[in-house]
């Protein structure tokens, strides 16, 4: 690794809450699908293809860090509330996405329920990084 590369700090940022009473494997799944939201809305945010040494191409990721949290229902509440009236790019999770099987059934369960009312277990935001501060306020890092 190349120790002559300076450090960058982002004026935006990617944060993910994810609920404190979910399993673990929830917590891993929703995390997964909250973020490939971001990557397609913010496409800004992918960075380079990957390369190693012998040549072996690899996917591009996110160009800077994804911080992960965790809170209550309650918090999630807010937090989405809060994302709205930001304007901040978002994705949700909601707990009967455990039970659909794809994409279209997922969009369909989202699409059912108004958005005060969705029982939200994770979200993603993107945007600028005092307005996903505030945002995320309340929240602690995920364990």
């Amino acid at each position: 690794m190349d120790d002559t590369i300076p450090p960058v700090r982002f004026d935006t940022k990617i944060a993910v809450l994810i609920r404190d009473d979910l399993a673990t494997w929830q917590r891993l799944n929703a995390t997964a699908f909250l973020v490939s939201g971001i990557s397609t809305a913010a496409p800004e945010v992918i960075g380079e293809p990957y390369a190693d040494a012998d040549g072996t191409a690899y996917l591009p990721m996110f160009r800077q860090p994804v911080l992960v949290f965790c809170g209550g229902k309650e918090l999630l509440t807010a937090a989405h509330r809060r994302g709205i009236d930001r304007g901040l790019t978002m994705s949700v999770f909601t707990s009967d996405l455990f039970a659909t099987g794809h994409d279209e059934a997922n969009r369909a369960a989202v699409r059912a329920v108004p958005a005060d009312q969705l029982d939200l277990v994770g979200l993603a935001v993107y945007g600028p990084r005092n307005a996903v501060d505030k945002t995320t306020k309340g929240a602690r890092m995920h364990p």
